[in-house]
Order: C-alpha cells, then structure tokens, then sequence
C-alpha cells in the first residue's frame, strides 16, 4: 500500500526516513541492515519519492516522540534474539525496534496520504449549501480506513513534519483539522494547478496562520450594514413594485460585501479601475450599491421614466441591462468603477470587458502592457450558476486568458450560484459537479463557499484579490445560495422546485442569520442591528419622494478617452483621409524592403519586389498593399492599429504577409513597426497584429470592448471566411450593430469579412450580407463593399479620420485581392481624394450617357464579372454603377449618378440568391431614387441567382452555369 501511493506521500512532505534513505543512497552500510532491506525492496515510485524529496528539518527532541526514532542517532545492537528483516537480528535505536520504526514511518506516510486527499477532495465534503438540500456522502479517499488506520489508531502520536502547522499530531487532530480546513463553509479547489508557487501560496493560505481574515469590529459592522443595504433595496423595489421584473438578489445579498473586500483589498494592492460585467440578476443591487447610482435614479426609471437626458436619442434598454461608472474612495484609494452594459445573453459580455481591460491597461502603459498595469485594471465578471456551465462564451473567454494578443492579467469570477437555472435544476443542467469545472481548464483556483456564511465569502473574496494581484490570472470564487424569488418577481418556482422553495420560505436571511450572530458576539444590540435595517428604510423613502422629479442632467458617454468626439452629423462625413505622396512612399518604402538579416521565405521576397514596383511606377496598387498604405500613414500620424482574427499576419488568402517569419529561426519581424528609424520611433504609434485562436464570438467580443474604452485606435477583426461571422452572430447582433442606441456607446470597431462567389461552396462564399443589412437602422453602423484598393484605403483611415465613431463592416474579397483589374494608381491615395460611396466607371468607352439603354447596379466582385462579360460581349450602351456603400444607403450620391442616364431601365444585379444579398434592402430605396428622379424606370428589376436555402452551390459546374444565367439576364436588353 505504501509503494502504490507512494507519488501521494511526496506531494503530502517530507518525513524522517528521507534522511535515512539519502544516507542509504550514499553507503547502503551507513544505515541499519533492517532499513537497508527495507530500502532495497522499494518500488520505482517509492525510490522516486524518496529521493526526491530533500532532507526535512529535524526538532533535537525528535527522538522523545513516541514511534517516532530520532534518525541522528547510532543504531544500537540488535536485541538477543530480535531478527532484522532479512532474517538478522533486528537493531534497536532507543529501545525501538526497527518494526516500531517501520510502523512510524508507514503511520506518517498513511498520514500525509490522508492529508492530501483532503486537498483534493475535501471540498466534495464541504458544507456549502445554505439550504441543506444537497446531500453528499462520504467519500472513501477522506476515510482513515482506506489508509489502513482502524479507531484503534486515532489518538496515537504520527510525524507530520509541521504539515498542518502541526510537527506531531494524533490521527483524530488530523482529521479534525483537515475538515476544518478544507470540508467547512469552504471548500477549495486547487491542486489541479501545475504551478508549485501558485499551489503552495494557495495551500499556505488555506492551511497556514492567516487562514482567517481578521475581522475587526468596524469590518463586521461594515458587512452587516451592507448585507442590510442589498436586502433592504431588494425589499423595498418589492414593495414599491410589487411583481416588477428586476431579477433581484435575494439569496445573493453577499455578493454585495464580497465586491466589496475586492475594492478594499485590491486598492490595498494597487488596484486603480475595476471593469465589471454581469447579467441581469442583481444587476440593480450592483448599480445601487456598490457603482452608487442614485437610487433615486434607479426608482426614476421604475416610474418609466428615461435613463438618459431628453435629448439624447436612441431606443434604450431595460433598467438591468444599462451601465454606468463610478469612483469609489476606498482607504485613501480612488478606484474608478465601470460597470458594462449588456443585454439578457448572459455571458456575451465575458469577452466584451476582457477587452475593455485590455485597452485600459495599454493605456496606462506599453504594448504589450507591464505588469504594473495589469495590476491596477483588473476585470470582474459576476456569473449564474447555469450560464457559467452552460454558455460557451465562457471556456471561450478564459481560452483568451494567457494568450499574447489578449492577455489582460487575470479575471475574477465571481458565481452567484442560485443552484438552479430558470427552472432546471443542477442535476439536469451540468454534467460535473460543480458549475465550475470548465475553469479548471486554464488551471484557476477555484473557491466554493457557503453563501449564508458573510465572513467565510469576504475572505474568500480577500484570498481571491490577493491570488490574482500575485499571479496575474484567473480566479473564480463559487457563492452558493439560492434565489429567493423564482426566476423573476412575477413567477411562480413552486411549480418546478416545490421542495427547495419550501426551504427558502423557511429560511432566515443572511442578514438575519449574520445579526444573530454579531449579537451572540457582542458586537452589536439586538437594537442596533434593527437600527441598521430601518436607517436605511428611511433613506429609501427619501430617494423615493426625490424619484418623482428627477431628471438626468447628463449623458456619460463622451467623457474621459471619448472627450472630443460627437454624435454623428448628416453632412457627407467624409473626413480627410488622404495621406501626402511623401508620406506615402515612406511607408511603401518599409512595407516593401526586404530586411536585413532576414531570411524571407522566397515567395514573400517576390511580392516584396513587387511591391517595389508598384511605388517605383505610381501603378497596380493592389488590395494588401492598400491595406498597408492605410495602416502605415495612420501609425506614423500617431494612430495605434491592431489587428485580430485567424490568421491575420499571413492573410487567409496569403496576402497580407504583414509579419514576416525567419525561414531559419522563426523570429518574425513586421514591416509595419520599422517605418521610422529608431531615433523616430516615438512618432510613430504601436501596430498589433494577433493570429487568434480558433473563436469567433470570445475575439469578435473582445475586439470590440477593446474600441469602448479606445476611440483613438483603428482596431480590426477579420473573419477566416466571412461565413465564420455566423459563430459570432450574439455579439453581432446584442453588442455591434445596436450598442450605441440601447446604451449610448459608441464603437468604430472594423470587421473584415471575406465575401464573394468563387465557386467554393456554401460554406466559403457568403459572409451573410443580408443579415448585416437587416440590422441596419438608426445610422448605427456602415457596411461597405467596395471594389477598388483605393476605396478600401479611404475606408479604413474614415474610422479614425472624423469626430465621431461607428463600426464598419466590410465585405472584402477573396478573388480581387490578386484580379489584374482590382488595382489603384497610387494618386488615389493622396490630394483631395476620399471614400466614394457610389462608382461610376472612368475611361470605359460607351455611347454617350443619353443613349445608354441600361444601368447595371451593382455591389462588390459582381463588377468584374460583369465588365469582361460586357467587354466580351462589345456592349457599349450598358453602364455600371458600384454601390460601394450600402448602408447608410447613399440616396443622394446615386441619384447623381442615375441622372445622367434619363433614357435607361434600371437592374439590380448580384450574386447571391434572391433572398440573400442586398436584393431586398437596396429594392425599394433605388425605387425611391428613381421616384426622386421622376426617371421612366421607376424601380429596379433583378438579376443573380433565384432564392435558395443554401448560400451557394456546393459544385463549381453549377456555380459556372448559374454565373453565365444571370450575367446574361444583365446584360441582354429587350
């Protein structure tokens, strides 16, 4: 038994026999023939064990110890007649006969075994649910018997070598003192983490002399008194608004004094901005009671009225959905508070504040940011039970956690665990035991803690600040409670949970709970804890008669980074995106050298040169190079970039190649951060550029919380395929394309997809533009498809190049980045050039515009497959106009251009199906252009693919027929 656990008795410590076993190891003859055959007959483990572990420190009255030799000491004779384990007569050191010996050190061996597996199953033991439903039985690893202890053994002296803070100890004191630690309101999870330092700092301060916070008088007052505030708010919102949906906290009160202690303690150890995230439970307690919104503001809002100021436009949100800021004087330390605002998608906003915390960590220093920094902005998210097992934004966010492009130093996770998810129970909603499992993956130390106990969950909280200002990492800390109320105000749980919510009406609050206690304490009067309770009652009542007059003189969204920036105007809103032709050849210079000491793979070297050509000429300008421009001018005007998604410093397509990779050594090296020679550098701003992991939603999300907090950076992600948006489509949907109505947060976030029918079925051809288009409303957003490298250029330096921001969706191509004729002069970059929402075509030879027979409308690659058609054809009397932006829809630019064709008939033409595309939003608005006009077309006729439950053909044979069908429909006038 000793041998097979032997792994077991190493990670438990070291005990005496180490010492003789490193002494055996040196001269088998220098130790007691018994422990020579004793040694010898060790199995591989056992060896490894032993010598392994270094010699352990001896006490001088070691040998006084009952059973316990003190291995210093001379082994005496042996006893007459005593016989060694190799049939010799056995030594006796002390008196002790080698079997008492032996006996010892299996007693400590057996010990430590014991002890260990309470590090790592204590826990399933623990005594976490408030309500006591949950029954657990014992778990054979946490039973003496398994070890070979009988009751005859319980109050027999074993060696532990002050393991347990204990040198000797009687089994009944370890067993006594390990489920103390490790099966009380706590229970820890820690030993699946692979790092000795976390492990032992972790094991330190569960088992150690500072595994109690001490509280003080003032500290146990101070969480009485917010225990009370988060029941006494919850209480009133249900008196007030009997059967109001607010997805109160009850049952979850501590939360409040857990955030708390992260404040306090994390300011203690320069914690200086707290990003924090949740869902809509408890959402309003949070906004109140610690981001201190005035609850006459919240009551405001209970009364319909707005959360922002009259003038201020957009469709707003629920009351538990909205976000707000803060700064809150902990002890002399200020700590800016921001709380996100998210829709009812649970866990969509993990990646959001992520990336808000990285941004604000760049901020406040280099890229990639110090440690310094990683400290003083630290990231909360508050989770359900169900949401955390169940979402998968969750392992896709903590997937992020210590990756170079996303690192933001640790999140602390906060599980307000209800034990039910709406109406489905533990049992049926998670595989695991715990809701916790899947964190386990990124090796976080996880604390599960009785919710109804405030002292053991604020020391929790304290170890769980401490972990994560030490280490840099994850950290979740697992409330168990319950949810007083069902799943909202108006609901009725009985229906599904009788036996728990029979529980819950009988159970006390932890307000109350915690007050009984203080009281047996002596550290308040039955009196004042009530004074505590109906104090606050009385302040509720005040901000509820200043409610009915309240009005919000402000709106916060354009202050700090966002100072500056205004709403968006209705002017053309071009802005001044072109960049002088020095400043042009400059970065075509570093973007097309190829570097000194650099082994380039040979084909990149070819694109190098070509490259070189292109700025030697002023001609063939293509779409990476462009690209490049775009970026290159706005780092050298001081603009940070920073680049996200699949493969991006190569390209999907391999054409970006904006990292250069050593063909020998692997060292990369990036064109883009070598523009100016060092005595430059600081004039020009830092480029990022990620290969991300293989996720959408957790990158997409980030990226974008990443321009909440960074208005003055041109931050991108780009999809594999356009299609891959699909995985991202919550954040799309719940974040991007309605955040600035619903919260007043802007974002000029840019997204890369790659679109356009080549020919490679139904998964790599569409990026869904219908859906993006669908979205659209309210200016929210700009979708654009251009066709021209100089456009995309223009594009780009747009987002950054006005006084306000909004996210950009860009269909980009696939085929067109090496197409002969998708190149720009390099003239178009430079001057008075800018971003053309509408193309018409220069240098094409046509019939002068009053003959045209048809204007051809169209979006993106579609353009060259019809130009070489027309061309192949002869066609002189068909034009054809580019919508390069389709939304907002440029009403005015179009009409300019239909004018000049008063004798045409009018087709939309594209090449996706009928139901998908542009079709159906571009109809009836070019019927509006033409109403305008009064033009004899009166609205636009179709041609592309006919409707189709698939994106695209999945045979290019098809492809090839369908493109040749609807190509003639366009261009075959009647």
């Amino acid at each position: 038994m000793v041998t097979d656990q032997s792994s077991l008795f190493f990670a438990g410590n070291a005990t005496f026999v180490a010492e003789l076993y490193a002494r055996y190891l040196q001269d088998p003859a220098s130790v007691d023939p018994s422990w020579s055959s004793f040694f010898a007959g060790l199995d591989d483990d056992a060896r490894v064990v032993l010598g392994e572990i270094q010699g352990a420190s001896w006490a001088p009255n070691k040998a006084a110890v009952i059973g316990v030799p003190d291995p210093d000491a001379k082994p005496a004779a042996p006893a007459k007649g005593a016989k060694g384990a190799n049939g010799a007569a056995a030594p006796v050191a002390s008196g002790i006969t080698p079997e008492q010996l032996r006996q010892a050190q299996l007693d400590s061996i057996r010990a430590l075994m014991l002890i260990r597996a309470y590090r790592v199953r204590g826990h399933l033991m623990a005594k976490l649910d408030p309500l006591g439903l949950e029954k657990r039985s014992e778990h054979p690893e946490l039973d003496p018997k398994s070890y070979g202890f009988t009751d005859a053994d319980l109050d027999r002296p074993i060696f532990i070598n002050n393991v347990l803070g204990m040198e000797t100890a009687t089994l009944r004191q370890i067993v006594d003192a390990v489920q103390r630690t490790y099966c009380g309101h706590i229970g820890v999870e820690f030993m699946h983490i692979q790092d000795p330092e976390q492990k032992a700092w972790i094991q330190e301060r569960i088992e150690g002399i500072r595994n109690q916070t001490d509280f003080t008088v003032l500290g146990k007052k101070a969480i009485l008194q917010r225990l009370a505030a988060a029941e006494g708010f919850e209480r009133f919102l249900q008196l007030k608004y009997t059967g109001t949906k607010r997805f109160g906290l009850e049952g979850g009160e501590v939360t409040i004094p857990a955030i708390e202690q992260i404040l306090k303690r994390g300011g203690q150890l320069g914690l200086k901005e707290l990003v924090v995230g949740m869902a809509h439970r408890g959402r309003l307690n949070v906004l109140a009671n610690v981001m201190n919104k005035p609850f006459k503001a919240i009551f405001s809002e209970f009364q319909g009225n707005a959360a922002n100021p009259e003038d201020v436009q957009g469709s707003g949100d629920v009351k538990y959905h909205l976000g707000t800021s803060a700064d809150r004087d902990f002890d002399g330390n200020t700590i800016h508070l921001s709380l996100t605002a998210n829709p009812s998608h649970l866990e969509a906003v993990n990646p959001v504040v992520s990336g808000k915390v990285r941004a604000k960590q760049v901020q406040r220093s280099t890229m990639p940011p110090t440690d310094a920094a990683r400290a003083e902005v630290i990231g909360l998210l508050l989770h359900g039970d169900a949401a955390f097992a169940g979402q998968g934004l969750v392992p896709e966010t903590l997937l992020l956690s210590e990756l170079k492009g996303y690192r933001t130093g640790g999140i602390i996770h906060i599980i307000t665990n209800n034990q039910i998810g709406f109406t489905t129970s533990p049992q049926y909603g998670r595989s695991g035991p715990y809701p916790t499992e899947v964190a386990k993956a990124i090796q976080a130390p996880i604390f599960h803690v009785n919710g109804d106990d405030p002292e053991a969950v604020v020391h929790v909280a304290r170890i769980a600040v401490e972990f994560r200002q030490k280490f840099l990492k994850d950290v979740v800390v697992d409330i168990v409670c319950y949810r007083r109320q069902g799943h909202n105000e108006g609901d009725e749980p009985a229906f599904t949970q009788p036996l728990m919510y029979k529980a819950i009406r009988n159970q006390p609050t932890t307000r109350e709970l915690y007050a009984k206690q203080l009281i047996a304490e002596g550290v308040v009067t039955a009196e004042e804890a009530e004074a505590v309770v109906t104090d606050f009652h009385k302040a509720l009542d005040a901000e509820f008669e200043a409610s009915t007059t309240y009005k919000p003189n402000k709106a916060d969204w354009l202050e700090g980074k966002w100072q500056g920036l205004s709403a968006a105007t209705d002017d053309d809103r071009k802005g001044k995106t072109a960049a002088s032709m020095d400043l042009l050849q400059e970065v075509g210079k570093a973007i097309s050298a190829v570097p000194e000491g650099v082994d380039v793979n040979p084909k990149v070297v070819r694109q190098l040169k070509a490259k070189q050509e292109m700025f030697a000429t002023g001609k063939g300008i293509d779409w990476a190079t462009a690209e490049a421009l775009a970026f290159g001018t706005l780092l050298v005007e001081g603009v940070p970039v920073r680049l996200s998604g699949q493969d991006v410093g190569r390209g999907t397509f391999s054409h970006r190649h904006c990292v250069l990779v050593d063909q020998t050594t692997e060292a990369k090296y990036v064109p883009l951060d070598h523009i100016r020679p060092p005595e430059h550098k600081e004039g020009q701003a830092r480029f990022e550029v990620h290969d991300s992991p293989l996720s959408e939603a957790a990158v997409l999300g980030f990226e974008y919380g990443f321009t909440l907090a960074e208005p003055h950076a041109l931050v991108l992600w780009e999809a594999q395929f356009g299609d891959f948006v699909n995985g991202a489509q919550v954040i799309i949907d719940q974040f991007i394309s309605s955040g600035e109505s619903k919260w007043l947060r802007m974002s000029g976030l840019t997204m890369l997809l790659p679109h356009g029918y080549e020919g490679q079925g139904p998964e790599h051809s569409s990026a869904r533009l219908e859906r993006f288009l669908q979205l659209s409303g309210e200016d929210n957003w700009q979708i654009v498809n251009c066709t021209t490298p100089a456009n995309y250029y223009h594009v780009l330096r747009r987002q950054v190049r006005r006084e306000f921001r909004k996210p950009l969706v860009v269909f980009s191509p696939k085929s067109l980045l090496r197409h002969k004729l998708c190149v720009s002069d390099l003239a178009m970059f430079t001057g008075n050039e800018s971003f053309h929402r509408v193309l018409y075509e220069d240098g094409v030879d046509l019939v002068e515009p009053a003959k045209i027979r048809r204007v051809v409308i169209c979006s993106g690659k579609v353009y060259y497959d019809l130009f070489q058609e027309r061309e192949t054809r002869g066609l002189k009397d068909i034009a054809i106009l580019r919508l390069e932006q389709l939304y907002p829809f440029p009403h005015e630019a179009l009409k300019i251009e239909l004018a000049k064709y008063p004798n045409a008939d009018v087709v939309w033409c594209q090449e996706e199906p009928a139901n998908m595309g542009a079709w159906s939003f571009v109809d009836r608005r070019i019927e509006g252009v033409l109403k305008d006009l009064g033009h004899k077309a009166g609205r636009p006729s179709y041609a592309g693919r006919p409707e189709s439950a698939s994106p695209a053909a999945g045979q290019l044979k098809r492809h090839n027929q369908e493109l040749a069908k609807f190509l003639d429909e366009a261009l075959t006038v009647s």
